[in-house]
């Protein structure tokens, strides 16, 4: 049986990653794990792009446009939701989970989720670099794992 699996290797990938400035407390410490992910993977800052959105809403759009233009081997989405009052925070999370895996199907570019969903600010905290570690780490780990199978493909 032949098995193709992806290493966590970064020299030679080109990765953007969309960040929303929403909640950008959060999201800077998604940042910087993700950046330090792709470096201690050996990827080169050169191969590393970063874009800035206004919030989580809006990071599916440019994902599709960076991911449609083929100049990059994947592409992390980086944002964090807190749920308040409302459900409009649960419609984000299920609208931009949903397209990530749109964009991917369609461009055949890996598109992470590194979107933290919190029901409060301290469960966010956790899941941005302290108790639960870093998704922003854990989705570039993704990002890179999954060019790599797709590369063996």
């Amino acid at each position: 049986m032949k098995t193709i699996e992806g290493n966590l290797t970064a020299k030679g990938l080109a990765v953007a990653l969309v960040a929303s400035r929403f909640n950008s407390f959060l999201v800077e410490q998604l940042v910087k794990g993700a950046i330090d992910a792709f470096v201690r993977l050996g990827g080169a800052d050169k191969d590393l792009m970063l874009v800035r959105v206004p919030g989580a809403y809006e990071i599916p759009v440019v994902a599709k446009r960076l991911a449609a233009s083929k100049k990059f081997s994947a592409v992390v989405g980086l944002g964090a939701v807190v749920q308040g009052a409302t459900p409009h925070a649960s419609l984000i999370c299920e609208t931009t989970a949903r397209a990530f895996s749109e964009i991917a199907l369609e461009t055949g570019v890996p598109v992470v989720d590194g979107v933290v969903t919190a029901e409060n600010l301290e469960q966010a905290v956790e899941r941005c670099g302290t108790k639960q570690g870093n998704k922003g780490f854990a989705a570039m780990q993704a990002a890179v794992e999954l060019a790599n199978v797709l590369a063996r493909l």
